[in-house]
């Protein structure tokens, strides 16, 4: 599988936006639209619903060589050997974690992802040891509409400061993404602007061409 630092495209299989469709098809369509990263986000499941989602997903992850992110559920992501599990600041800092060894075994591959939204946050999480952070949300977004965008101004900030892999994410999309990148970002995370589009695979070949 491709190593982190190598990722640039950050896709979704999200129980919002799967319209009817089945979560594997989905995750087949970004697999083959050239996606890096698919992480399951299950927001109102419950731990079984989201076992059952990752069972379906991960046989085409794992043909495709795509990691699987688990979002929120870190015992879920541990038992099913998923490679990543994304938490979000309540999940870690707020559950008395200081530091991701704290979640991960002498022998796991585990890695771990953590939201931030202010470069306090970012520094903290990059003190924590994160394997990587989401930086965001940079616009409003209907995926998260109660959360203050956090504007270009923190991604021109990571862009200088980062020292790990990071994900701008939040109302990314092919109307916004080339002023995401002027900014400094070469890696993002995106959700309704391929889940919600017509051809999921031609969205996302479409977003890895402008990435390039």
């Amino acid at each position: 599988m491709k190593p982190l630092a190598d990722c640039q495209l950050y896709t979704f299989v999200d129980t919002a936006y799967l319209h009817g469709r089945s979560p594997e098809l989905v995750a087949q369509q970004l697999c083959d639209g050239g996606s890096d990263l698919i992480q399951l986000r299950a927001k109102n499941s419950t731990p079984d619903e989201v076992r059952v989602l990752a069972h379906k997903i991960l046989p085409v992850t794992r043909r495709a060589g795509v990691p699987l992110v688990i979002n929120d559920h870190l015992d879920l992501a541990r038992e099913l050997g998923a490679e990543i599990c994304h938490l979000g600041q309540e999940d870690f800092f707020d559950a008395g974690h200081t530091h991701v060894n704290q979640l991960k075994t002498p022998d796991s591959p585990l890695k771990i992802g953590l939201s931030t939204h202010a470069p306090a946050q970012a520094q903290r999480a990059l003190d924590a040891g994160a394997d990587y952070i989401a930086i965001g949300p940079i616009y409003a977004t209907g995926t998260k509409p109660t959360a203050k965008p956090v504007t270009l101004e923190y991604v021109r900030w990571a862009a200088a400061h980062v020292t790990v892999p990071w994900f701008a994410i939040g109302g990314v999309n092919l109307a916004t993404l080339d002023t995401v990148l002027a900014a400094g970002a070469r890696r993002i995370c995106v959700v309704s602007a391929i889940l919600n589009a017509p051809d999921i695979t031609a969205a996302c070949t479409e977003f890895r061409r402008r990435l390039a």
